[in-house]
C-alpha cells in the first residue's frame, strides 16, 4: 500500500539560509547574495559547476596554481548543480582547462564567506561556467546555517508519518552532513540534482505516496514544483525571485514552518 505523503526539501535558501559571494572574473570585484542559479538560468549553455571538495583542500593549495590543476593535481570531481540548455561535466572540464583562473580566487571567495559566517554547517566553493563565450564569470562560495526553524519543522513532520527528503544541486558530503543535524535519513537524500533530477525524483515518489510535496526557492525548483501535487515556494531567503517561479507554486511561504500547515490541510 502506498504511504499517505512525502515532503521534499531543497537545502540552500530553503533549509538552509545562505550568504553567497562571487568574484567576478573581469573586474575581480566580490559581490555578496548574488543569485547563482537565476544567472545559470538567463543563458543557454551556462552551468553552476561545484567542486567536490572541502574547504581546508582547497585551502591547502597554493593560491598561484591554476583551477585546472588544483582539479587534476588533487583528483577533484565536479558536479553539474544547475545548467541551461546543452551543457556537461566534459564541457566544463575542457573550459576550466583553458582558462586562466587561479586558486587564490577560489580561496578569496572562501575566505569572504567563513569571515561573514564562522559558524557555517555548510560551505562550498564552484563557478558558473559559460560554454558559448568559452569563459568562467564568475567563481563563487557559499555559506548556510539552518533557519531557527528547520529542525522544528522536519521533527513534526515526521510525528505526523510524513516522510521528508532532501533534492539539491550540492554535493553530498555536506548534505549528508545537513540530513545527519535535522535528522532525514541519508538514504533518501539526492545530490548534484539539477532541475530534471529533482523533477524526476518528485515523480518516481508519485508512485510510492498518495500525496508529493515539493519545497524549494529557486528556479532550479520550478520543474519539481510544478511535477509536485502540492508546490511549496518558500521566501524565507529574502531574495527578489523570478515571477515564473511564484506561478509555478501552488503556495508561497514566508518561513518553513508553515509547511507543517499546508501538510496538515492535504
Amino acid at each position: 500500500m502506498a504511504r499517505r505523503i512525502a515532503v521534499v526539501f531543497d537545502s540552500a535558501g530553503t533549509l538552509l539560509h545562505m550568504y553567497r559571494v562571487a568574484k567576478e572574473s573581469s573586474t575581480g570585484n566580490l559581490l555578496e547574495n548574488i543569485e547563482s542559479t537565476a544567472i545559470v538560468a538567463k543563458k543557454n549553455g551556462c552551468g553552476l559547476v561545484a567542486l567536490n571538495t572541502e574547504k581546508e583542500i582547497i585551502l591547502r593549495s597554493k593560491r598561484e596554481m591554476t583551477l585546472f590543476e588544483f582539479i587534476r593535481d588533487y583528483r577533484i570531481s565536479i558536479g553539474i548543480s544547475c545548467s541551461k540548455g546543452l551543457f556537461t561535466s566534459d564541457i566544463a572540464c575542457e573550459i576550466i582547462k583553458s582558462s586562466s583562473l587561479f586558486m587564490g580566487d577560489v580561496h578569496d571567495v572562501l575566505e569572504a564567506v567563513t569571515a561573514r559566517c564562522p559558524d557555517s554547517i555548510y560551505l562550498a566553493a564552484g563557478l558558473i561556467v559559460d560554454s558559448e563565450a568559452r569563459k568562467i564569470p564568475y567563481v563563487l562560495s557559499t555559506g548556510g546555517q539552518v533557519f531557527s526553524k528547520t529542525l522544528q519543522t522536519v521533527q513534526i513532520l515526521k510525528t505526523m508519518e510524513v516522510d521528508t527528503y532532501i533534492a539539491s544541486g550540492d554535493r553530498m558530503s555536506a548534505l549528508a552532513q545537513l540530513a545527519e543535524l535535522i535528522n532525514i535519513p541519508v538514504e533518501r537524500v539526492f545530490a548534484f540534482a539539477d532541475p530534471f533530477i529533482k523533477e524526476k525524483v518528485v515523480l518516481e515518489l508519485k508512485s510510492r505516496y498518495e500525496k508529493v510535496v515539493m519545497v524549494g526557492d529557486g528556479i532550479n525548483d520550478i520543474l519539481a514544483l510544478r511535477a509536485a501535487d502540492v508546490g511549496i515556494m518558500t521566501v524565507q531567503q529574502g531574495d527578489k525571485r523570478p515571477e515564473e517561479l511564484r506561478k509555478a507554486a501552488d503556495v508561497v511561504l514566508d518561513d518553513i514552518i508553515k509547511v507543517v500547515d499546508v501538510v496538515k490541510g492535504l
